[in-house]
Order: structure tokens, then sequence, then C-alpha cells
């Protein structure tokens, strides 16, 4: 790729002449999307009138079926395939690549009699119609040898073994640090198991166009990935299926692979020969997709009087299907946020016969902040500091875990700024000082980190005669913003307005993108932009000096501007889609691409955030009110404001449910998870969130990429549910250290205070 010292001039991105970057531009497709013509995978309008397919999930954690009894729902009305292990078409065992350089491998549906969770899909059932498909589902009779299962994580603990290929970091000797240190804390916590939630479940949509060709329209957040493990299963070349994933109803990382109903869709339109579509009920979403895991956190902090740490060290314990590997990292943010000479982190995993686990937004820091965020308040408490002022006082020069330079760090900053905007300075150190009526009141903190990340990606821009700009890439929208900010650096690179730009995403035949997740979307795909249409703009600026019928002819490519959609250079101009329509009239498409720089790993990349929590606490019935709450972060250059700071307020509020309301217990009888719909599982909503707010500091961080920005989605959910967590504390002076915060929790504690 072209090193970020090509592109200190010209710059369109950086020099903003437009004034489109940064600016609160209204999202994209805001307008489909509130009139409903903005169709989800489910919605789509297939080529003939499409079939319908229900899933039955497993009723035994672990076992084999040993009968199959389908008749009854093959006679049922309206039913066109009914299909178990018995006669499920054969597909490639797991994990095949039948192309070298798959993405993913086969991910066969209904492939054995094997039953390895609750809800995992064992049988599946086609009609004409949805109700027809539903009715002739609950027809099907299975029949289990049930084997023992192990599903509980606690008692598991001690069966614990470190994650494949991992080892634990230390640095330094902790346990001589730790045993020096003259003020030392030594606490564990625990987060429960949570489920994604989002807005629109797991679904597809499939047909086929001829024998070897498969369509199929599915809610996931990577398009390539999907594409390759399709067609591994389908066992057709990977360009004989078009994925498409255009408008996604939300993933945060739950939709970071596909599951069942995108496998069985496209094999029963196959069998068929007509479009079948096939979506998770809202409960089998609870078992049949991953979740986030629990976990274990063991902090302990030693530090001199001064309150500089001497010592560090976090440990998690973590859960994963029992064939998995996945593990909740909650430990790994903690290696470069403060400095302190002897550090000891690492991580443990029990393997269970529950679903799957994966990633869930901001994974690692949502929980592990969770614990080291207060464990600080708890050594500031005993120490006698101000919570910020410890922070500040363990601020380190340099990665505290690989010694390199940060490529910027403001977390200093965002902390005053965050202290003083808040109001922080009226915060009483003793806890239960601060009454409302009944209400107890106290104010908390947490810093917040993330890593940065870039990876590779390409895109395409073409403008056409009427002077339209065109982006195309294979990137994801999960509700984050990807179609506005694409069109904003297109227009903003080319001098049109935003009118005159169209953005194509979420299409495996489209230039790759590594598609949403992990906060490095915006980042990855916009610099791809970028360099499309800086490549772009020098083929128009070749194209209009070197027509003879263009006012710019003979002219330097170089002093070629490009503004309100009007060539120039100098005095002498024409618009763009002038000069189109007459010297390529067919118009012009480039492509561009951005790969990491060979120096990335030079530097300590990371966004940091601060946040600012009032709560109100009832010491009668243990409720817990969030009254306020403030974040102030550095993210690098902010692309869209409004865009951005609904992703940071959006993570703010998750973060209150980690604190106060989330969390998913495990039945041990059955191996099912206790919450199986939006009705008992219980997130925060509108009334449970009071005044709030988001604060952007400036920032270009021109280590990462060309444009210098950075990501903001998972940022927010980053520390959020500790600063609500320090807050009860200081309201009421009662550490809880089980997530969530319930009121019979708080209660407990309250009672036991005497209160």
């Amino acid at each position: 790729m072209s090193s970020v010292s090509d592109w200190e001039a010209p710059n369109p991105v950086k020099d903003n002449r437009g004034g489109l970057i940064g600016k609160g531009v209204d999202r994209y497709e805001g307008p489909l999307k509130v009139t409903g013509t903005a169709p989800y995978a489910y919605e789509v309008q297939p080529p003939s009138p499409p079939a319908y397919g229900v899933m039955v999930g497993a009723a035994i954690a672990r076992g084999r079926i040993t009968a199959v009894d389908i008749a009854a729902a093959e006679a049922s009305p309206g039913v066109l395939l009914a299909w178990t292990h018995m006669n499920a078409p054969a597909q490639p065992p797991r994990g095949t690549k039948g192309h070298p350089r798959s993405t993913q491998g086969s991910k066969p549906a209904l492939e054995s009699d094997r039953v390895a969770y609750f809800g995992q899909p064992v049988a599946f059932v086609v009609a004409d119609t949805l109700e027809n498909a539903v009715a002739a589902s609950h027809l099907i009779r299975l029949s289990y040898a049930a084997e023992g299962h192990d599903v509980a994580f606690h008692e598991r603990l001690d069966a614990a073994g470190q994650p494949p290929g991992e080892q634990d970091v230390e640095i330094g000797d902790f346990d001589a640090g730790f045993a020096a240190s003259e003020v030392r804390l030594d606490e564990t916590w625990t987060t429960p198991l949570q489920n994604h939630c989002q807005m629109e479940p797991c679904a597809s949509l499939a047909w086929w166009e001829g024998p070897d060709r498969c369509v199929a329209h599915t809610s996931v957040q990577m398009v390539k990935p999907a594409q390759h493990g399709l067609a591994e299963t389908l066992g057709i070349g990977r360009d004989d299926v078009h994925l498409l994933t255009r408008y996604i109803g939300g993933g945060f990382g739950g939709k970071g692979q596909t599951y069942d109903d995108l496998t069985l869709a496209a094999l029963a339109a196959r069998a068929l020969g007509r479009p079948v579509k096939v979506a998770f009920t809202r409960q089998q979403m609870m078992h049949g997709t991953i979740h986030r895991p629990a976990t274990v956190q063991r902090v302990r902090l030693g530090a001199g009087r001064d309150g500089r740490l001497n010592a560090m060290s976090m440990m998690t314990w973590t859960h994963c299907h029992r064939d998995g590997a996945f593990t909740e990292h909650a430990s790994n943010f903690a290696r470069s946020l403060y400095a302190a000479p002897n550090r000891l982190t690492g991580h443990r995993l029990v393997k269970l016969d529950l679903p799957h686990a994966g990633a869930m937004r901001a994974p690692g820091e949502a929980s592990g902040t969770l614990s080291l965020e207060c464990a600080m308040d708890e050594l500031a408490e005993q120490l006698g500091l101000d919570p910020v002022e410890l922070r500040i006082r363990n601020e380190p020069e340099v990665d505290p875990e690989n010694g390199r330079p940060f490529s910027q760090r403001q977390l200093v900053r965002c902390l005053r700024e965050g202290a003083q905007l808040f109001g922080w300075d009226r915060r009483l150190p003793t806890p239960g000082q601060v009454r409302d009526g009944r209400w107890l009141v106290g104010l908390g903190m947490a810093a917040a980190i993330r890593g940065n990340f870039l990876l590779p990606a390409k895109c395409s821009f073409s403008v056409d005669a009427d002077g339209v700009i065109t982006v195309r890439q294979g990137m994801t929208d999960i509700g984050t913003g990807t179609y506005t900010v694409l069109a904003q650096i297109a227009a903003e690179t080319l001098g049109v307005p935003l009118g005159q730009v169209k953005v194509e995403i979420g299409d495996s035949e489209l230039p790759p993108a590594p598609g949403s997740g992990g906060q490095f979307g915006a980042a990855t795909a916009g610099s791809a932009a970028l360099m499309a249409g800086m490549n772009l703009r020098r083929a128009i600026a070749d194209l209009a000096t070197g027509d003879p019928g263009s006012p710019l002819h003979a002219g330097d490519p170089g002093d070629v501007t490009f503004q309100d959609g009007v060539v120039a250079i100098e005095n002498r101009s024409e618009t763009l889609s002038d000069l189109i329509r007459r010297a390529a009239p067919e118009g012009l498409t480039v492509e561009g691409e951005i790969r990491p720089a060979q120096d990335a790993q030079k530097w300590s990349q990371q966004t940091y955030g601060a946040h600012y929590c009032e709560v109100g606490v009832d010491p009668v019935t243990g409720e817990v009110r969030v009254r306020r709450m403030l974040g102030v972060f550095a993210a690098g250059r902010i692309i869209n404001a409004k865009t951005a700071r609904s992703q940071l307020t959006g993570g703010m509020i998750w973060g209150v449910g980690s604190a106060l309301h989330e969390g998913n217990p495990v039945d041990p009888r059955y191996g099912s998870l206790v919450n199986q719909d939006l009705a008992q599982y219980v997130l925060p909503v509108q009334a449970d969130i009071g005044e709030l707010d988001a604060i952007m500091l400036d920032e270009v961080d021109d280590k990462a990429n060309p444009m210098g920005i950075k990501g903001v989605g998972e940022l927010g959910n980053s520390g959020a549910g500790a600063a609500v967590a320090n807050a009860v504390y200081n309201a009421c002076g009662v550490r809880v250290r089980d997530y969530p915060i319930t009121p019979d929790r708080l209660l407990a504690g309250l009672i036991a205070k005497g209160m």
C-alpha cells in the first residue's frame, strides 16, 4: 500500500475543504429504514414465491438422537420437505476446505445423530407458508439417549486449562512485588453469560440460478467468510455463491459468523427448485447462536502509599463449548492500561456442554473493565486518593507490556476534561453522604480502553456521465453508519455534494473488505475508500488535462481542484458531469486498496475514554437509577459526529445493562438458558437511562491509517459498567462483585450494613 507520508498533500479528507469530514451527517440509508423500504434478509423479494423453513432444536444438552418420526410432519398441510440427520443432503465434513484459500470451511447442518448442546438444530421443515411450517415442526418426534452434561461453570474452575496456544504473561516478579507492596488488594469479580439480542434475528433467503449457482441473502457481519463457508458446505465453487447482506438489524459480534439458517435455506432451495426463507425465532436465537461467556476475574493490585502501582495481576476464568476454544480475553486490555513494574495476566478456559461462546461487543474489555476499574476504585479508597488522581499517577510513558511508544494517548486528558465537565469535584469520597429524598446519591468513574486495528481492504469508485460517484465495497453496515461515512469520504475526496454519491455494499461480488467488527470497520473500509477516491481524482485530472475539448486541457494534473461538482485549474473550470459526458461517456472506474503499514507494529495503538456516572439507590428496595452519564473519548479523527456519538452512547447504555440488568443463568437440569426471550432477558429501556452524553476530543492519529481515524463502536462499552458500579458504592457503601447488581444482591449488602 502507499505509505501515510505519500498522502500528506494533497489529502482531501485531511484538508476537508468541503466540510463534510466530522460533520453530523444524517444517515445515508435513514429514509429507507424509517419508511420500511430497506429490506433485511428475510424481507427481500425473491424472483418467485418462496417456501418457508422452520428449525427444530434439541431438547437435551448432550447425547444422541435414537429415533426419528417425521411421517406426521410430512403429511401435514403444505409441507414440502422434512429433514433430520437421517435424510438431510450429504455435506462435506465440518471444516473441510475444497479451496485452500477459503476463509471459512464447511459448516454442515443436521450432520449426525450427536447432540452437543440444548437447542442445537436437529430437524427442519419447509412448507408453503410459515404457519404450515410451524405447525408441522411440532409434529416431528425425536427420541434421545441423554448423556451426562456439564454446564456448571463456577463448580468447574479447578478443571480449567490454558487456552490453546496461550501462556500467562509475566513481567518482573509479580509475587515478590505484590508481597512487598505497602497497600494490597486481592478481590474476585464474576460476570454472567450474556446474549446479543439484536433487533433482527439471524435469517436467510436463498434461491438457485441453474444447478450450480446459489444466490443467498443473509444477516451476517463478514461477507467473504460467509460466502466461502456456504460454497464449501454446498460443494460448489466460491464464485458460484452470490452472497448479499445489504441491511443488518444489529450484529454486536453475534453475526460475525453464519448459522444453520443459511445452510438449510440453500440446501432446501436446491432440493425444491424454489426460493426458501429461514429465520431463527427469538427463543432459538438464545441457544442457536453464540453468546458472551461468563467469567471469574481475580484482580490483585499492590501499591505504595503514594498510589503508584508496584504490582498488577489480572487472571480470568471463562468457558466455551466442549468442542470450541473461544476465550473471553478479559485480561488483555489490562496489559496496556496502567504502569506497574511487576505484572501477571492470563486466562483459563473451562469446556462445557453449552452452546458456542463467541465475540460480543467489546469482547474482553466489556467484561474485564467491570473488575479492574472497580479494583482501582477500591485501591483509591484504601489510599485516601481521588480515583481520578490514582489513575493519572499510574499513567505509563510507553506501553507497559511491550515498551512500544503510543501512537496517540489522551487518556489523562479524557479523565481531566470529563471530571471538569461532570462536576466530579462535588463528589464526597465517603459513601452514603448524599441524599435526595429517599434516594442515596453517588458518583463513580472509570477509564476506558480498546485496541485499534487496520485490516486489508479494497474499494472501487466509479463516476458516470451525470457526475454521480458510486462507491462499491464488500463491506457491511450493522447499524454503525458505514453507508454514511463512505458517502462522506467519497463526497469530500471528489468534491461533490453528498446527493451525488451512491454507496453499494454488502455484496460478495464487490471488492472485498473485512466487514464490521472489532471497531475496525470505519478505519479499514474508509481507508480503502480514500485510496480509491484518490485514484479516481487522478484519473479525472488526467482525463481533463488530456482532453482538447476541456478548458483544463494541457494543464498540470496535479493542479486540478475538485469542489461543488466542478473541476478547475485556477479560473478555468467545467462541471464534472460535462467532462465525463463528453470525454468518457461510459464513465470511469478505479479501485483502491489499503494494507497495514509495515511499521504498524512499532506503535501501541489504542482508543481511550473516561466514564462518569451519577446514580440514585433506594435503600428500601435496592433499586438503582442512573441519573446521568458522561463519556469523554479520544478515538482519532471523527468522520461523522452524529453516528459516532450514537455508537458511543449506545455502548454506554450497554454498560448500564451489564452493570445492573443483563445476564442469563443456566438451568443445570437441562443445560438450557433460563431466559429465552426479550420478555425475560432484562435489558435497559428508555426509563432506565437518565441524562446521557458523549464528547469526542480532537485527535488525528497519523500512525493508524491515511485518514488518522480509529473506531468507536466498542469503546463506549468499555468501562461504562464499572463507572455505574463505582457510583453505586459511592451512593450506599455496598460493593456487589457478582454482576449484575440486582436489587436482591444490593439489598443483602444494605441489610448487612444495617441500613
